[in-house]
């Protein structure tokens, strides 16, 4: 006598097919898509420092680059960092968060502190020689 709780064949536990780990890479999420639509290559960041389009009066950090109008980035969390390659960086516009932002030409390296919702001269405008830098990373705290 069969019934409709007994046991035809065994059971395999699954524990051992559970997902693997989620693990984060902290690479910006379709980098190659912006680069080839707006020439801008972002590289890797926490999340708190996002490309979009500029509004007036959000609170965005806005970057001016000679071949390029206005770029700018949402800021959101009490920290953020953002690695990208932006060149003929020239102005920089703070937002409510003190901002640090890295630039390079040739061999030579600086770091600039973007004054809070004002413009702050940065690269070839605060250069002696006016050379082309490029903006290699953005560093916000509240």
């Amino acid at each position: 006598m069969t019934g409709s709780g007994g046991a035809s064949g065994a059971t395999a536990p699954v524990a051992g097919e559970a997902p693997g780990y989620a693990v984060e890479n902290f690479n910006y999420p379709q980098a190659d898509k912006i680069l080839a639509e707006k020439k801008i290559l972002l590289k890797r960041g926490d999340g708190h420092i996002t490309l979009a389009d500029c509004t007036s009066g959000t609170g965005q950090l806005e970057v001016q680059a000679r071949d390029k109008s206005k770029v700018c980035f949402d800021v959101k969390g009490t920290s953020g960092w953002l690695t990208l390659e932006l060149p003929s960086v020239y102005l920089i516009r703070g937002n409510d968060y003190s901002t640090e932002a890295d630039m390079t030409v040739g061999s030579e390296q600086q770091s600039y502190d973007i004054a809070k919702n004002t413009w702050t001269p940065v690269g070839e405008s605060a250069d002696e020689q006016a050379r082309e830098w490029t903006l290699l990373e953005l560093r916000t705290a509240k």
